[in-house]
Order: C-alpha cells, then structure tokens, then sequence
C-alpha cells in the first residue's frame, strides 16, 4: 500500500468538491486503486469557505505558497481559476517537483507550450481530464486510445450553460434573457456567464482537445469564436422550420 499526500490550492466550489469527494471515497479509492491519498494540506484565503471544509488528517491554510513549500506533498489540485496567479503557482509546483492536477481550460489553452514544456523538463505529470468535457472521458482517449491515429476533425457541444439556454428557448420559448435568468437560477450558470454565453468557454477547450488530437501548439489568440447572446426566437423558428435548432458548436479540423 503507498501514501499519495495531495494539496489543493482553492476551496471554492470546486475545490471544496475535491476535498469532499477524496474524504469521502478514501477507502474506495485505496480498494481500487492500491494507493491511500491524504490531503496533506489545502489553501484557501477565504475564511468563510475554508469554515466549511473539515479535513481527517490535513490543514488548511491561507496562502498556497505553503503547498510549494511543504516537500512530502506529491500532486497539487490547482482550483484557483484564472490564469494570472494561477499560471505562476502550477509552474511553481512543476519546479518543485510536484505533479499537476488541473481543471483551468484557460490556462492551459493559453500557456499549453510553457506549462507542459516545463513539467517534460522536471519530469512530473499533468492531469487535466476534467478541462474538457469533464463527464467525458475524451481527453484520455486522445491521449491514449488514439494517438496512433490521423484524426482530421473534432465537432461537439462543449459548453453545457449555452446548450440548456438554447434547448430552453426552442422547447418553451421565451426570449435569450429569461433562459439565461432560468440557467442561474437552476445553477446552470454562473452570476456572471461572460466565458460561457460568449463562447469563450468552448474556444479553450476545443483549443485543447485540438491540440491533443492534432499534436500541433497554437495561440488561443487564433481560434475564432462567437457565442449566444444574440440569438432571438425569430432565428429558433426559422430553423426549425428547416428542420434544424441551434446548438453552439466547437469545431476544429486539421
């Protein structure tokens, strides 16, 4: 049986999940897999949120500095968002030998070339399955079931928010502002949709799975992208009287 000390770096809803999740299936993990995994340690600067997290063996601490710092932590979650702090932490933590656990489309479909040149030189992992299509496992398959095959093209839905709002409206009409209401109500969607209705959200996570299907590094800055927001009931009807609805699409071809 080997130990495997984890360090989470935010305790937001997100990160509060993981640490809930690896508390709670603990055993079953060890069962499974051969391997006990302890939070050594979590970040958060909120007081409030840190409040509601409780961990067995772990502390918490305000400032994810200490993770970096800590030697016997071996993977670090980063559920901090954004990519300003966040960059610098993951390429600290690769720096000190610490594999990578990560959800932030963003940052890795901004820095993919720095963060991973990077972990190759330290020799450490990085983990992201849940950056795309997270009920999905697509990244692990184009990491591994197809990476000996050409692949010319990717098409989904990879944004859920956009696709309620859009099966909303042609299910029971009602213009974009109320179904959007209804997604954050329904938490659906964020208090601010920006990335999501923009089709922001999507870019990076066809920028990712792109990259890992093609084999090929680009700027995000390259990948062009429209969202929903200005999407009325008139252009839903039109479609449907075409036999068609309206779906936000990502789309990459090679």
């Amino acid at each position: 049986m080997s130990t495997h000390k984890v360090g989470i770096a935010g305790l937001g809803v997100v990160g509060g999940g993981v640490a809930a999740m690896l508390e709670q299936n603990r055993d079953k993990i060890r069962e499974r897999t051969g391997a006990d995994i302890v939070i050594t340690m979590a970040a958060e600067k909120d007081a409030a949120r840190a409040g509601e997290v409780r961990l067995s063996q772990g502390r918490i601490v305000p400032d994810a500095e200490a993770i970096l710092s800590d030697a016997t932590i071996d993977t670090v979650v980063e559920v901090i968002g954004g990519t300003g702090y966040a960059r610098e932490f993951v390429l600290k933590a690769i720096d000190a030998g610490k594999n990578i656990v990560t959800a932030n489309k963003a940052l890795l479909a901004g820095h993919w070339g720095e963060i991973f040149d990077r972990a190759r030189a330290k020799g450490v992992s990085i983990g992201f399955e849940a950056s795309a299509a997270g009920g999905v496992p697509v990244v692990r398959t184009l990491r591994e079931a197809y990476v000996g095959d050409n692949i010319q093209k990717i098409v989904g839905i990879l944004n859920g928010t956009s696709n309620y709002i859009l099966s909303r409206m042609t299910a029971e009409g009602g213009d974009f502002a109320e179904a959007l209401a209804g997604a954050q109500a329904a938490g659906y969607a964020e208090a601010d949709p920006t990335l999501d209705i923009s089709g922001a959200d999507s870019a990076h996570k066809i920028a990712i799975l792109a990259r890992l299907a093609f084999g090929e590094d680009f700027p995000i800055e390259e990948v062009y992208y429209e969202g929903i927001s200005k999407v009325e009931q008139i252009d839903i009807s039109y479609a449907l009287e075409l036999g068609y609805r309206i779906k936000l699409l990502a789309l990459a071809k090679f």
